[in-house]
């Protein structure tokens, strides 16, 4: 058997996507006690986003660009990038990043990287969560209030998320480190089968296309 790759730099087409639904999926056991009083354990970490790009399919040609896609992936075999509709930013979908955006560390003796970070909630109980697939083009760096210059000041692996500074421009210790992006989520296909029933999705019945997110 050959090696198989697992995941491609290759984003599921965004104008499918903008229709499609869904969002982050967390699993919570809640346990009622006698007295009625509820014990909650968070048993995930962190969120989990499942889309229905179903919904976003509206026509035939759209159809078959999925499945295209689909077989090109081999089904669930082969990650891909997915841009959520609702959540693709380090700042709020109407505004465009920034280099301040996003808090992704303090300088540290010796620590030259520095994962990019979207933090939820800043004011209670904040959730962080680490982006794993910034969009090229899109990410700027300022460290105590400075903006940065790619290339000259850092570098960025886009597969990864991660910010690498030169040996000559890391981060004193204490400072800030912020950043703006846009990005993307590292999915699959939830399924091993595609079934659509042409007559029905012309008839006006969305067919089931459920996309999961991995952990890289």
């Amino acid at each position: 058997m050959t090696a198989q790759i697992d995941f491609v730099e290759e984003r599921f087409p965004t104008d499918i996507a903008l229709g499609a639904s869904g969002g982050p999926e967390r699993n919570t056991e809640i346990v009622t006690l006698g007295s009625g009083r509820e014990h909650r354990n968070q048993r995930w970490a962190h969120s989990r986003r499942r889309y229905e790009a179903g919904s976003g399919v509206k026509d035939v040609a759209s159809l078959h660009r999925v499945l295209e896609f689909f077989e090109a992936r081999r089904g669930p075999l082969v990650g891909f990038r997915y841009r959520d509709p609702l959540d693709w930013k380090s700042c709020l979908p109407n505004q465009t990043p920034a280099a301040f955006d996003q808090l992704i560390g303090l300088g540290e003796v010796g620590v030259t990287a520095f994962k990019l970070k979207k933090t939820y909630g800043a004011d209670q109980r904040p959730y962080t969560r680490l982006i794993s697939k910034p969009v090229a083009g899109t990410v700027s760096v300022s460290v105590d209030g400075t903006v940065q210059v790619a290339e000259s000041d850092y570098s960025i692996d886009f597969d990864t998320g991660t910010i690498l500074f030169n040996v000559d421009k890391v981060p004193e210790v204490g400072v800030e480190v912020r950043a703006g992006f846009e990005f993307d989520v590292p999915v699959r296909f939830e399924s091993d089968q595609m079934s659509i029933n042409l007559s029905s999705f012309r008839a006006g019945q969305v067919p089931s296309i459920p996309i999961l997110e991995v952990v890289l």
